[in-house]
Formats: structure tokens, sequence, C-alpha cells
């Protein structure tokens, strides 16, 4: 089972570290922070790096639920697990199942692809596509897409690398092209 742990923005891998090191590796599978890739400009130069995709939470996999809940307590600056009050609940499974689908196994959701066709984007390729439905905003001068994706029982705001290469109009003439 897949579980989130809330921690202080900017914690995330000394706490992730932290978990790593106090529990025993018999109940903690795996410990991880997604990441995902963006472009930045500096020095005039485009430059892709790697960001944080939940900024604040740091996801555990382990099968005994009680045996974590109690390793967590041993971690110092754990702000809380993701539940519903007083019990631990897992992600659900197409939740675990958008991770894996945006991120693969190293958790890292790399850079999308797309147009805009009339006022519509269409992701060409990349994790992005076919999951336009999610973005809310596009900014081409950052290269970033501004998702809502359903997480932790609630709607989160991310945000992932997205390139828009060119600017379609209906009959197909292209109006800007990068």
């Amino acid at each position: 089972m897949w579980y989130v742990i809330q921690v202080r923005t900017g914690m995330e891998e000394e706490i992730r570290q932290q978990c790593e090191r106090v529990i025993e590796k018999e109940i903690l599978e795996h410990c991880f922070i997604p990441y995902c890739e963006q472009m930045k400009r500096y020095q005039g130069e485009w430059h892709k790096e790697r960001k944080i995709l939940f900024p604040g939470y740091v996801f555990l996999v382990s099968e005994d639920e009680e045996q974590l809940y109690h390793g967590l307590k041993k971690v110092i600056g754990l702000t809380k697990l993701i539940g519903t009050g007083r019990e631990v609940v897992p992600l659900a499974e197409d939740e675990v199942d958008l991770l894996m689908e945006f991120g693969k196994e190293e958790q890292i959701v790399a850079m999308s692809e797309g147009i805009i066709e009339d006022d519509r984007v269409v992701v060409t390729s990349g994790p992005l596509k076919g999951h336009e439905a999610m973005i809310r905003k596009v900014d081409r001068h950052k290269r970033r897409a501004y998702l809502e994706v359903e997480m932790f029982g609630r709607k989160i705001e991310t945000q992932v690398g997205l390139e828009i290469v060119a600017k379609v109009a209906a009959r197909g003439k292209i109006k800007g092209k990068r």
C-alpha cells in the first residue's frame, strides 16, 4: 500500500532520508518524492530542472500499516499522515495508477509537448498526453501546465513541464510557431 505523509515544505528530502534511516526495511519497502521536469531560462538559455511535484508531501510504500505508523513516530519534523482523523488511509488505486503512469518507476514526470488548437490544448507527447482535462492553465512563456489533480482525497494543484510548439487555427493554419 502507498501512504502519504505531510511535512513542512522544503523539508521533503530530509524527511525522506530520515524515514529510510529510522524505519526498518522490513516495514518500509520504499520511500520517495515524485518530481517533474520543468524548463527554466537563465544565462540566456533554457535549462531542464527537477522540481518537487507535490511540495510538502513524502510517499511511503509499506504492507504493514500499524508498524509503519509506529515507525513514523520516530521521525522528527513529520507534520501528519494523510488519513481520515485517527486512521491512516492508503492512496486509492486510481491515485497510485496515475502516479505510476505520470512518473514511471523513477517517479519523475518528464516534459510534455503539445499544440494549441483554437483555444484547446492538445498534448502530442509526454505523460500529459490523454490527460488534457486536468490542465487548468498553460503558461507558454514559462513552459508549464498548471494541473488540478484528485489526490489524497481532495483536489491538489500542481505544475508540470509543457512545451507548446505551435498555435493552430481550426482550418490547420499555423498562427505562431516556436
